[in-house]
């Protein structure tokens, strides 16, 4: 995607060939800010801090980081730690752990001095792949699109979505925008309901700030306003992301996405879930009681951060002094309030035999790892 008409990837690989580069979400929407990692610290850090986030964008880092982790010591015990450091950094998305096992298994019977070269192959594969992913997701749900474009002929289409699942949320496209970004390059009429989505707003300083680069009308929304908008009609569908979806199509996702949920299915909306492959985690069923939920530090929700009238970037609290703070960063969406999960391999209904049919590899992986951990 472009920024000042310049495209960009959200992760790469510097000029140098060695050093890799990322866009610093940290600083968005107020400063465009790039930023260096050269060791396997700088990759975890980043993920740590969410300079870089979003569940595939999160794995390509991984990726990344295990290649720096590489060039600073190829031993196998150097590997395990890098991966050990790097699993340690976010706990829910699953793109994260599939990285770095495809990482492992890319080097890990090669030869000490085979293992850089190998190690930086494989994650410039994983961001590659991402962005093919991303881009067939958009073409099938670019077909929602226009289903509804036939229905209502010249009338604007209106998208709401939760969080940031754009081009910054992965390698390039987006998920849930990569239909969005084609229906408005395609000419529909096509508008966003962005979800401010606190805390962090992610909604408000990153995808109106992609989609406002890109030129996609938007409108930016308290993260309680969803229901009000799908009650008087002015929601034509939900797309959302999602950081992992179980093998029987439990969805967890950014802390809110559940209620925007229960609000489209009490309305009629259709409500779907746009995702990579390697987000679904077929050695998990039940999303409730199985995925961990991050619980991120407290400054998150009595602290918000932005730009001054005079142009100064502030911090300030806004919750009363002594008052306690919970930061849930997610909840999960049990499959039956999902329209439909949108896959590079098409609109799947979030059942287990629609996923398994779909995928089969990824359920004979995960039987195999299964089988591994139980010796």
């Amino acid at each position: 995607m472009k920024v000042d008409g310049r495209h960009y990837r959200s992760i790469w690989i510097a000029a140098d060939g060695t050093t890799v580069e990322a866009i610093d979400q940290t600083h968005l929407p107020h400063r465009f800010v790039i930023f260096a990692m050269t060791g396997l610290a700088d990759a975890a850090r980043a993920i740590a801090t969410m300079q870089v986030r979003g569940a595939p964008l999160i794995g390509a880092a991984a990726a990344y980081g295990m290649a720096l982790a590489l060039r600073e010591d190829a031993s196998d015990a150097a590997l395990e730690r890098a991966y050990a450091t790097l699993l340690a950094t976010r706990p829910t998305a699953i793109n994260l752990k599939w990285a770095l096992d495809e990482m492992v298994a890319a080097v890990r019977n090669r030869p000490r001095e085979a293992r850089v070269a190998a190690g930086y192959a494989r994650a410039r594969e994983i961001a590659d792949e991402d962005v093919t992913i991303n881009e067939a997701i958009g073409r099938n749900g670019l077909a929602l699109i226009e289903a509804i474009s036939r229905r209502k002929p010249g009338e604007r289409i209106n998208v709401l979505t939760h969080c940031n699942a754009g081009w910054l949320a992965t390698v390039d496209w987006g998920t849930a925008t990569s239909a969005i970004y084609m229906a408005h390059d395609k000419g529909l009429p096509v508008h966003v309901w962005v979800d401010e989505t606190r805390p962090r707003n992610q909604g408000a300083s990153l995808t109106a700030w992609e989609l406002g680069h890109h030129g996609v009308p938007h409108t930016v929304i308290p993260d309680n306003t969803g229901g009000h908008l799908m009650s008087h009609g002015l929601v034509d569908l939900a797309i959302v992301g999602t950081d992992r979806v179980t093998a029987q199509g439990d969805v967890c996702n950014k802390i809110g996405t559940y209620l925007k949920a229960l609000a489209a299915f009490d309305n009629g909306v259709p409500f779907y879930v746009a995702l990579p492959s390697p987000t679904i985690d077929f050695t998990v069923v039940d999303g409730l009681a199985e995925i961990p939920i991050e619980q991120r530090g407290p400054e998150e929700v009595a602290t918000m951060t932005g730009r001054t009238a005079d142009g100064r970037i502030e911090t300030v609290t806004i919750v009363p002094e002594g008052s306690p703070v919970a930061n849930y960063a997610f909840d999960v969406t049990p499959a039956r309030l999902v329209t439909g999960l949108i896959t590079e391999r098409g609109v799947l209904a979030a059942t287990r035999p629609a996923l398994a049919a779909a995928f089969p590899e990824r359920v004979e992986s995960a039987k195999l790892a299964g089988r591994s951990a139980a010796g």
